[in-house]
């Protein structure tokens, strides 16, 4: 918990003035694996875009050139939505945004519910590499980045989450930069916070 009286920065923010300033809790973060949660033209293309995707698609990019190039596993969950929805399979809006390279190292993995870990295969593929540290990315920073966080960390994973690598909707007359800020908010201090996607790099993840 933060000390009221003097301000000081403990488990990665402050309390000034009634108000909790978060600072990040690192520099800088390695990870062995990638984890692009649910970057699909629905959400990051047309009307339905979240605010500022083009942004995103740039930070999500660089994270995905360097887990590529450092031979980290990267996984590309896609949600596959409800009939009618942005994201209902086989809809424009279902679709990858960024390409993938389907390989050893690179996968896509069907979800249905908002934890990416939850009736898929993601955690085993996660265990065949033997992946102790994640990032994590995409959409929506409240929803399934969240809960798929949550379920990695619940498995013991450490896991990184830069703060430009993740967005979501505004709510009512929120905007929706603090939507994605209260979303870090509540994961606590287990996470690994850092400013940007430019302080994370990759190592490979052997496999068995």
């Amino acid at each position: 918990m933060p000390d009221e009286q003097t301000g000081a920065a403990v488990g990665g923010g402050f309390v000034e003035s009634g108000a909790w300033i978060s600072v990040p809790r690192s520099t800088s973060a390695v990870a062995q694996a990638l984890v692009l949660v649910d970057a699909q033209r629905g959400f990051l293309r047309g009307e339905q875009a979240v605010p500022d995707a083009d942004r995103l698609i740039d930070r999500c990019t660089l994270l995905l050139d360097r887990a590529r190039a450092a031979g980290a596993l990267i996984v590309h969950l896609r949600n596959d939505g409800e009939p009618g929805a942005v994201d209902e399979p086989g809809s424009p809006g279902w679709q990858l945004q960024l390409p993938v390279v389907e390989s050893d190292d690179e996968h896509v993995v069907s979800k249905e519910d908002d934890d990416g870990f939850t009736g898929t295969d993601l955690g085993a593929l996660l265990d065949r590499r033997g992946v102790r540290s994640v990032v994590i990315g995409g959409v929506l920073s409240e929803m399934c980045v969240s809960a798929t966080a949550r379920g990695a960390l619940e498995r013991g994973l450490d896991v990184v989450l830069p703060h430009d690598a993740h967005a979501s909707y505004g709510l009512d007359d929120l905007p929706a930069s603090v939507v994605s800020r209260v979303a870090e908010h509540a994961l606590g201090s287990d996470p690994v916070f850092v400013q940007t996607s430019e302080a994370v790099r990759f190592t490979s993840a052997a496999a068995e």
